[in-house]
């Protein structure tokens, strides 16, 4: 690796994608490309190996997927499942026959079983059943760390595949419909504190525990994966600490400023009751997290207000 390695970052303009590209950019890099997805459909594998033959990238970061919370899950499981195994086959296989160096594929903490024990170590891939609202992209995922970890075995090529517990900061998805827990809750104070402090209404009973990592300590950690050599396919990405639905409510909640009612819709899912990411593996190879869960949501909202006028609604 050196500044003016090519790197193409696949999904650069989406809130992991665009942190990566600005940490690599602060970084001194200066080779960087990237390709919007009406310049480039991820999906079509004839384009994609057009471009891998035109742009000969020597790294690749795969941050584009197609990526929502529950309601989307369970609203769209064809587009999760289909669409993010078409966009990562297809970038996966053209940077093998490209003969790309590097390869970072990121999934997420769902591919892991629901009832596995915590905190969840990479050993317990496909030990168990998945959590039924987000199995569909859970599958996707799982089929991209074994396609990265099949070429690491039989070519030896340093592909590799770091698994982020919830990422959450500047560019996340803040529609009601489509959205995480933590960018839906934002927008969900923020909107009833602009309404008088209305009740809040958020889905499921506020006892499952999540861990969440601010998306420019993920960054930071693709970064380092990029200038040092890993040993192993699979690395979790997180914090090592988690929190109760109910506890991130009331810290959005007061960072909002929001003073109203907060109610429990018990009859709406859960999901998994509890993911807790083991992260030892990245911190023996020298790597762990350093932003705090209450600045980084501070950051968020900061970036939130300024950017009020610019989200749109996400079609699926």
């Amino acid at each position: 690796m050196n500044k003016n390695t090519k790197i193409y970052i696949a999904g650069h303009r989406g809130m992991v994608g665009s942190a990566i590209w600005r940490a690599l950019e602060s970084k001194g890099y200066t080779n960087l490309i990237g390709k919007t997805s009406k310049e480039l459909d991820l999906r079509n594998q004839q384009a994609v190996y057009r471009f891998f033959s035109k742009e000969e990238p020597v790294v690749v970061i795969d941050a584009a997927a197609r990526v929502g919370g529950i309601l989307a899950n369970s609203t769209y499981p064809y587009q999760f499942l289909m669409e993010n195994m078409q966009i990562q086959n297809n970038l996966i296989d053209s940077s093998f026959q490209a003969d790309v160096e590097k390869f970072i594929f990121l999934g997420s903490s769902c591919i892991y079983p629901k009832m596995a024990p915590q905190p969840l170590k990479e050993d317990y891939l496909l030990n168990g059943p998945l959590e039924t609202t987000n199995e569909w992209y859970a599958v996707a995922k799982i089929t991209g760390v074994k396609a990265c970890e099949s070429i690491r075995k039989q070519f030896g090529k340093d592909y590799i595949s770091l698994m982020p517990t919830n990422l959450y900061g500047p560019y996340d998805n803040f529609d009601l419909r489509t959205s995480h827990v933590l960018p839906a809750m934002i927008r969900k104070f923020h909107d009833a504190k602009l309404n008088g402090n209305t009740p809040v209404e958020l889905w499921g009973s506020g006892t499952p525990m999540r861990e969440f990592l601010y998306v420019e300590d993920l960054a930071d950690a693709v970064v380092y994966a990029l200038e040092n050599e890993f040993q192993d396919n699979l690395y979790n990405v997180g914090t090592g600490t988690d929190l109760t639905i109910k506890e991130l409510a009331e810290l959005i909640q007061k960072i909002v400023g929001h003073s109203g009612e907060l109610k429990w819709d018990s009859s709406k899912p859960d999901g998994t009751p509890r993911k807790l990411m083991d992260v030892s593996k990245m911190r023996r190879m020298g790597w762990k997290a350093k932003i705090s869960l209450e600045e980084g949501i501070q950051n968020t909202y900061h970036w939130f207000l300024e950017n009020q006028e610019d989200f749109k609604e996400v079609k699926i």
